[in-house]
């Protein structure tokens, strides 16, 4: 990436879950960790490793030391931050999903997850055509989570609350036979709320509908440290995929109820330098028998020099690797 997007053009980019059989009081295609033997995968948005200034993304991948990417998948099905000098990878063929899951094999690295920008409010129908799309290149490729956005323009939360939960309810139903599973990323001021996301949870009743937990959105929402780690568990048993991220508030900031946002731009800092206890987020979801990834979404990038960029990255998938 030539240049470090801005979080306004982070979020308004518009373009697995390990296989095995889970227990009856698992979510579909989600093994516990104990069960797989294998460790959760390091992994990076794809829009964070340009940052490695290498010439392909698989060996961005490798010189920070993450196996796994999450990658953006644009309308059209092309995967675009997947950057490659001879390539431009697209899931929308049979040849296009052949040649990517060769260089996948080939660099030893996998996609953990496909994110998509939504607009499910504006064009139901569209979004549920697409989504259905992704979800069967997902299933060609062994990509078992999507990342979604799940969010109002216009709509009060109440009424959006009602539609959402209706195109949800009609998404699962087109794309269960893949078995791929759906995160909706907590972010915003709508699915940074608990009271918003349990009965959208409930009322599309699908387990394969969850959460793309973003560790920093419920603490720039303005949710009390302590209290992160509650709505971290509460909502565990249901998470598919992880933006992780930190932010360090001043002391006297961190336990109370902030204003949304609050100084973020000031605040926001590698995941191995802020107050969330990534030890703990990684025990809470372990024992919610996640096994999927941890992926690191740094916004703070742009505050360090470029020449410093790469390395701040590779320390924090090294802080992670040494909670494993």
């Amino acid at each position: 990436m030539e240049e470090l997007l801005s979080r306004r053009q982070f979020v308004g980019i518009s373009g697995g879950l390990l296989a095995g059989a889970a227990a009856a009081t698992l979510l579909p295609g989600v093994a516990r960790a104990a069960e797989a033997k294998l460790p959760l995968c390091l992994a990076c948005r794809d829009s964070l490793l340009g940052v490695a200034n290498q010439p392909d993304c698989w060996s961005a991948l490798g010189s920070i030391g993450a196996e796994g990417v999450e990658a953006t998948l644009g309308e059209d099905l092309a995967l675009p931050v997947l950057r490659h000098p001879q390539r431009k990878y697209s899931a929308a063929t049979d040849a296009g999903i052949q040649e990517l899951a060769a260089d996948l094999k080939a660099a030893g690295r996998r996609i953990t997850a496909f994110c998509m920008y939504n607009r499910f409010e504006e064009r139901p129908d569209f979004e549920i055509e697409w989504c259905t799309k992704a979800a069967r290149a997902a299933q060609a490729l062994g990509v078992k989570a999507i990342r979604i956005d799940v969010v109002p323009r216009k709509l009060s939360a109440p009424e959006f609350l009602d539609l959402a939960a209706a195109t949800l309810k009609k998404l699962m139903q087109a794309t269960e036979p893949t078995g791929v599973a759906f995160g909706i990323e907590n972010h915003g001021g709508t699915t940074n709320n608990p009271d918003f996301l349990k009965p959208l949870f409930e009322r599309v009743g699908s387990r394969l509908l969850g959460l793309t937990l973003d560790t920093g959105n419920f603490y720039w929402y303005g949710h009390p440290l302590s209290k992160l780690y509650e709505i971290y568990a509460a909502f565990a048993p249901r998470v598919f995929h992880t933006h992780l991220k930190s932010i360090r508030f001043p002391e006297d900031q961190r336990e109370r109820q902030r204003p949304v946002g609050w100084e973020y731009g000031r605040y926001n800092c590698p995941i191995d330098q802020g107050d969330i206890d990534f030890r703990r987020v990684v025990k809470i979801l372990t024992d919610a028998g996640y096994s999927n990834d941890l992926c690191v979404e740094d916004e703070s990038l742009g505050r360090f020099p470029a020449a410093e960029r790469a390395a701040v990255l590779a320390k924090e998938i090294a802080h992670l690797k040494a909670l494993l």
